[in-house]
């Protein structure tokens, strides 16, 4: 009795780790998949498509932007419409991706040239970023970013 009751205890806690522990190659997916909605990013910025960053960027979507403003989705869906935020030039390079379940981290540099309103329009600066996305409603959306300028020497 005592020899079945363990074994179906040890049973239970093995199929609970299987459960909770994605696998190696579901990460692997996860990564590509943030990987390429990052490049999706990067391209809606191209083509000036605020409907496309709306469904990249979760609702409670949060940034710290390179001008040292913290601000929503909504602040940069708006600045997009109304032609303040413009990027004409978009190098972004993934040095970093490390997953956590429903949760995916991103970090690197990125080379933009600014456009439109900006007090900045017109020049070219490297940032360093971090991004972290969520998988929401079974897509993956990013919920907050940080973005600064990295000073020149």
């Amino acid at each position: 009795m005592q020899l079945s009751v363990l074994t179906m205890l040890f049973t239970l806690v093995s199929l609970c780790a299987t459960v909770q522990a994605p696998s190696p190659s579901a990460d692997k997916l996860a990564e590509q998949q943030v990987r390429q909605a990052s490049d999706e990013e990067v391209q809606a910025f191209l083509h000036k498509d605020p409907l496309e960053m709306a469904r990249l960027w979760s609702d409670d979507f949060v940034v710290t932007n390179p001008l040292n403003k913290f601000v929503n989705k909504q602040d940069v869906v708006g600045m997009m419409k109304s032609g303040f935020l413009v990027i004409t030039s978009y190098d972004r390079r993934i040095e970093y991706a490390r997953v956590y379940g429903d949760t995916v981290i991103l970090a690197g540099s990125e080379t933009v040239i600014w456009g439109g309103k900006m007090p900045i329009a017109g020049k070219k600066q490297e940032l360093r970023f971090t991004a972290i996305w969520m998988k929401q409603q079974g897509r993956w959306q990013e919920v907050a970013r940080h973005a600064n300028i990295v000073p020149q020497s």
